[in-house]
C-alpha cells in the first residue's frame, strides 16, 4: 500500500477529531504511556468517543477505538461509518489488528481517519488497510 501524505484536519472533520483529542487526554495508561483518542460517527450521525484503557494484566488493556464502539453498540448503534484516532505520533498511528477486526464488524464500509496532536492527518477507506476480514458472512457458508 502506498503511503499516504498527511493532510491537516479539514472542517468537515473537526467535530470528530475534537471528540478524539478530547477523548485521548482522559486516557488510562500508565503502563504504556501513550495516550490514544478515537471517536466513531455512526449511520445516523451520532458521535461517540473513546480512550485507551490500561490494564496491569496487559491482555485486558482495551484501545480507544474498541471503547469508542463498545459505546456506541451498547446505545443499539451498530453501524460505524467513520472513524477518527488521534496520538502525538507522527506519523500517526493506525488501528492495531484487534481494532481492525471489530470495525470489520461494525464499519466495514467506514472511512478511517488517524491525525496526531499537530493535526496532521491521513485518511483510507477501511477496506484498503484491511481487505479480507473476517466477517459474519462467514460464519453462514457452508
Amino acid at each position: 500500500m502506498k503511503k499516504a501524505t498527511p493532510t491537516k484536519v479539514p472542517a468537515r472533520l473537526k467535530r470528530l477529531y475534537d471528540l478524539a483529542r478530547r477523548s485521548r487526554e482522559i486516557s488510562y495508561s500508565p503502563y504504556s504511556g501513550h495516550k490514544v483518542g478515537a471517536a466513531i460517527r455512526t449511520s445516523d450521525g451520532k458521535l461517540y468517543g473513546g480512550c485507551n484503557v490500561e490494564n496491569s494484566s496487559y491482555g485486558a488493556t482495551v484501545c480507544a477505538e474498541r471503547v469508542a464502539i463498545q459505546k456506541a453498540v451498547s446505545e443499539g448503534r451498530t453501524r460505524v461509518i467513520e472513524v477518527m484516532v488521534v496520538t502525538d505520533s507522527t506519523p500517526p498511528w493506525p488501528p492495531c489488528g484487534m481494532c481492525r477486526q471489530v470495525i470489520a464488524e461494525f464499519g466495514p464500509d467506514a472511512k478511517l481517519h488517524t491525525a496526531n496532536l499537530k493535526g496532521e492527518m491521513e485518511s483510507f477507506e477501511f477496506q484498503k488497510i484491511f481487505p479480507h476480514a473476517f466477517t459474519p458472512g462467514h460464519l453462514k457458508k457452508k
